[in-house]
């Protein structure tokens, strides 16, 4: 560093000063060492890599699960005139061509990606050609199993950062617990001096929880909000009905709102949004599926009109609250009502044993060749197990040492011909022009489209497979063919395993068991949080291992003397009252074999599952119907009837 990091930093984004934590992380970067920054949402994460990857000389790679962040960082960084860019799935072949030669060319100093991204093989080959200096792994809690957000793919990470070469990493998290936050570094290898926390607790935003029945709090919250209606502001719900429902009620009021859930088309969904950021809309029903990303200084109150999913969801949510500076307030309606669904989204998440033996056997059988190839959708529909547990599955078959990740590929390669195919050969020396020759003659021909034959090219012109692509991928670049790919295969290694097949399935739900049981545990340690009668803020900020706090903060609901008691919870109908063959009778009929009493109950529950989703089980009667009862009572009561039956 030649200029001091006050004067870059006026420079390239035009800040006076660094705000806390930034100036350690920036410089830590910049004297080659990697770095983990936690800072509380809304306190300048971005910057941490922004002002590095201007000043660093190779490429900066940001990993984000948050595609409206992206844009959002991407517009920022136009305005100070430092060129970046994504690669996401909205774009066309042709534009994201264009961003991969302003990166080879060094134009683009920052690039954005979904972590997904990576497992294209066309995209991997790119980056390997591209000199890296820092990867930014946005969200770094998604590596840790024991993160409230776990997202496997990101195990890969580290992986990929050895695979490219990149010397630094830089993890970014609001949202950490001293457990994640040690795993985070771990799996990084990043020195605990280099990770910098910069505390949890944020003066300006007032914690509030009220008790409130069902039957109160449409009243509640439109009577709290009418002090409000000139600031912007968000009100959580859990379901999407819940969302399209309080909106309704509250325009109906006088108090407009637009509801926003992942259920509504993509298009109404950016209008809503871009309603929101320009203010012509100040007031978001919305479920969790909205505020990833948004970064809305002027939001004056978050309200949770059903309890969050966990305390991590609370701060992350609560954190989208009063960016600018000034107070903002953040309120719970609470009751124990909704506690059910909650602890369900939780179970809805486990497989079955039978599902799991259905993945041990397919390794079993590709055991003998060493290598397992795998379309992970179709092995999701064919064990009835989730995509994002079957990859946890396979993560803790790694762990176990019974399988590794080799690498991925596209199953299918097709091509055709845009120019004559001599074109093709024009300027190419006599061995290109043979590969290229042979790579053709090699290739199964239809009307129009040509389907590449890797073994019968390695038989007539044996070539490393990476050649292959990357002569395929400059022809497509250059418009002399149009490349087509098809679905992902995920290749494994296959290890011996000792194990009776039996016994591993026990062990695996076993796991999948115990991350249910901590998932329930967050949930009570979330009501435990509510009815607290310590101080909100300082319970907060201790779960986030910030221990600044020394005494209440005086401004949250705890403080002002008002303790939450939950209001007497409705009793539900009891469940021996509901008629097993009205309720279950079209699931039955549907799922004929493959039925279980457990998929009985996680239809009634109005659990998504693959098979659920090929059923086209929501359009049948009964779906959903008891989603308001506890997943493990609803399948005692399944097993009782389903067994009698």
């Amino acid at each position: 560093m030649t200029q001091p990091l006050e004067q870059l930093l006026q420079t390239h984004l035009g800040f006076p000063a660094f705000r806390q934590g930034q100036r350690q992380v920036v410089e830590t970067i910049l004297n080659g060492h990697s770095a983990a920054a936690i800072f509380p949402t809304g306190a300048g994460k971005s910057l941490c890599y922004q002002l590095p990857g201007a000043c660093l000389p190779h490429l900066t790679l940001v990993v984000s699960p948050l595609l409206a962040l992206m844009q959002d960082q991407l517009a920022f960084l136009a305005k100070k005139g430092i060129k970046s860019a994504s690669i996401d799935s909205a774009q066309t072949r042709q534009e994201s061509l264009e961003v991969m030669n302003g990166v080879r060319r060094g134009q683009i100093k920052i690039l954005m990606i979904s972590v997904e991204r990576l497992n294209n093989e066309r995209f991997r080959q790119f980056l390997a050609q591209v000199p890296i200096s820092l990867l930014v792994v946005d969200e770094a809690h998604c590596i840790s199993e024991w993160g409230h957000n776990f997202r496997p793919d990101y195990l890969k990470l580290p992986q990929y950062k050895q695979a490219f070469n990149v010397q630094q990493t830089l993890l970014l998290t609001a949202t950490a617990t001293s457990k994640v936050i040690r795993d985070m570094g771990e799996k990084f290898s990043i020195d605990k001096q280099n990770i910098i926390l910069t505390g949890f607790y944020r003066s300006n935003l007032n914690l509030a929880v009220q008790g409130v029945s069902n039957a109160q709090k449409l009243d509640t919250l439109s009577a709290w909000l009418q002090g409000r209606l000139m600031q912007s502001g968000i009100v959580y719900v859990t379901l999407q009905q819940t969302a399209e429902q309080v909106a309704r009620w509250l325009s109906q009021r006088g108090i407009p709102a637009l509801a926003y859930h992942a259920g509504m088309p993509g298009e109404q969904r950016q209008g809503v949004q871009q309603q929101f950021m320009s203010g012509e809309v100040k007031l978001i029903v919305a479920t969790i599926a909205f505020g990833m990303g948004i970064d809305k200084s002027d939001i004056g109150y978050v309200v949770h009109y059903d309890l969050p999913k966990s305390i991590e969801n609370y701060a992350q949510e609560i954190g989208r609250a009063g960016r600018d500076g000034n107070a903002a307030d953040c309120l719970v309606l609470a009751n124990g009502d909704n506690l059910n669904v909650l602890e369900n989204f939780v179970y809805s998440d486990t497989p079955e044993p039978q599902g799991i033996a259905v993945v041990l056997d397919e390794i079993a059988k590709a055991r003998p060749q060493g290598e397992w190839q795998v379309m992970l959708n179709r092995l999701s529909t064919q064990s009835n197990i989730r995509l994002l547990s079957l990859k946890t599955l396979l993560v803790y078959l790694e762990l176990l040492g019974l399988i590794k990740p080799s690498y991925s590929f596209y199953a299918d390669y097709k091509f055709k011909l845009l120019v004559p195919r001599e074109q093709l050969g024009q300027g190419l020396n006599d061995e290109r022009l043979a590969f290229v020759n042979a790579l053709f003659n090699s290739s199964d021909k239809a009307k129009t489209w040509y389907s590449l034959n890797f073994e019968r090219l390695a038989l007539n012109y044996p070539s490393e497979r990476s050649r292959v692509i990357s002569a395929l991928n400059y022809f497509d670049e250059k418009g002399a063919i149009e490349l087509q790919t098809k679905p992902i295969t995920d290749v494994y290694q296959v290890f011996p395993g000792n194990q009776p097949v039996q016994q591993l399935t026990e062990q695996l739900f076993a796991r999948f068991a115990e991350k249910e049981q901590s998932e329930i545990k967050r949930i009570h340690h979330l009501l435990a949080f509510f009815t607290s009668n310590s101080c909100l803020s300082r319970q907060l900020a201790l779960y986030f291992s910030d221990h600044q706090l020394q005494q209440g903060c005086g401004h949250c609901s705890v403080c002002a003397g008002q303790t939450t008691v939950f209001p007497p919870t409705l009793p539900l109908k009891p469940l021996e009252e509901h008629d097993f063959t009205v309720l279950c009778a079209s699931i039955i009929d549907k799922l004929a074999a493959d039925c279980t009493a457990t998929l009985i109950s996680r239809f009634l529950c109005g659990f998504t599952t693959p098979i659920f989703t090929r059923l086209k089980a929501r359009q049948l009667s009964g779906f959903a119907l008891l989603e308001q009862y506890r997943f493990g009572q609803v399948k005692s009561w399944v097993e009782r009837h389903y067994n009698q039956a």
